[in-house]
């Protein structure tokens, strides 16, 4: 069997394998190991599983109907909020121990015990998020055109490699369709880029905010058109004339109207209604961020990128009159940046500072 082919087990068993099959429930409760036999109060049977006779009586009076002691997972680490951990931690030792915490390189790869893993990762999901992604289905995740590195690739590279190599396994890579830089907007969809990760010939799911594109097993052709259809519409119609210049897509392909609303609004519009209801919160899996520390960092955000804009005016005179005498709505957001009291010429401009990013988001 394969316990004994790879190792795990003696043919003749000792009390050391003994005690694993029965602790993972191979073997039943109630029997025990005599000096080579296996032994419950009725029977005694050589613990030679090479031996045909022995072999059988062992399958048919020793062997277990349910496993036990086993992991739900393994894990090479975790990253949460604190209540997370704390989840952790309130677990029963029964519990902990169905989470298996190993080593990376054993969750992140197929090589040893090549069989055994591949049972454990049955209809596999491997998700990961990207900076960027072409579209024929590259993926960019560690890195810029220019050779700037932005993080390491992880087991990004490994993940979708085995998602290819498993029965059943799909790789889906999130990316946001777009990014902005002051008042200018960027798409991550794009025709071409000069860095891969994740090259087109290990293409798979893509999933921006606006869709899912299936592209595993199709032509260039298809997977441009699927690719364009998750893209943010202000930039769809540059990459289909692109596509057509470079006669990777018919000339007469037009993008399917449910997809040209691609856009921030659109999504802003079907989420309102369960937004008001509580839910898509900023950070759906939990956060230590107070809401006070979530705005500031909001407001903050949206200074920055006034201050960016070529558009950017003075202060309207509601906002002024904020920055002269502190609203009581102000201070508690003050409190959490130790601005409240300025003691210095400084903090009383930082304090001034933050007050307008507060007033001029609306948030105060």
């Amino acid at each position: 069997g394969i316990l004994t082919d790879e190792g795990v087990i003696h043919p003749c068993l000792t009390v050391q394998d003994f005690d694993f099959l029965q602790k993972f429930g191979i073997i039943k409760d109630g029997w025990r190991y005599d000096e080579g036999y296996l032994v419950n109060e009725e029977m005694r049977i050589p613990a030679d599983i090479r031996d045909e006779k022995s072999r059988k009586q062992i399958e048919h009076y020793c062997l277990g109907t349910r496993l036990k002691n086993g992991c739900v997972v393994h894990a090479g680490f975790f990253l949460g909020p604190q209540r997370f951990y704390d989840a952790l931690k309130e677990m029963s030792e029964e519990e902990r121990r169905q989470i298996y915490m190993t080593s990376v390189m054993r969750v992140n790869q197929l090589y040893g015990n090549e069989e055994l893993r591949i049972l454990q990762r049955k209809d596999a999901r491997f998700i990961n998020t990207a900076l960027m992604a072409t579209a024929i289905g590259a993926v960019t995740s560690d890195g810029l055109e220019s050779g700037k590195v932005i993080s390491g690739v992880g087991g990004q590279y490994n993940f979708v490699a085995m998602a290819h190599a498993l029965p059943g396994a799909r790789s889906v890579i999130m990316v946001k369709s777009t990014r902005s830089k002051g008042k200018e907007v960027h798409s991550n969809i794009l025709w071409k880029y000069g860095h891969s990760t994740i090259p087109r010939h290990l293409r798979d799911i893509v999933v921006t905010e606006y869709g899912i594109a299936d592209l595993r097993g199709k032509s260039d052709k298809e997977v441009i058109a699927a690719m364009i259809n998750i893209a943010d519409s202000r930039f769809q119609e540059e990459l289909l004339r692109t596509a057509k210049e470079s006669k990777k897509i018919p000339a007469d392909y037009q993008i399917p109207d449910i997809f040209r609303e691609n856009l921030p609004r659109s999504l802003e519009k079907i989420l309102k209604p369960y937004r008001e209801q509580g839910l898509f919160p900023a950070f759906p899996f939990g956060t230590d961020f107070t809401n006070e520390e979530i705005i500031i960092g909001k407001a903050l955000r949206e200074l920055k990128e006034k201050m960016a804009s070529k558009k950017f005016t003075v202060p309207s005179f509601s906002e002024a009159k904020k920055l002269i005498a502190v609203p009581e709505s102000a201070k508690p957001y003050l409190e959490r940046l130790k601005l409240d009291k300025p003691s210095a010429p400084k903090e009383v401009m930082l304090q001034r500072m933050v007050v307008y990013a507060l007033a001029s988001g609306g948030h105060i």
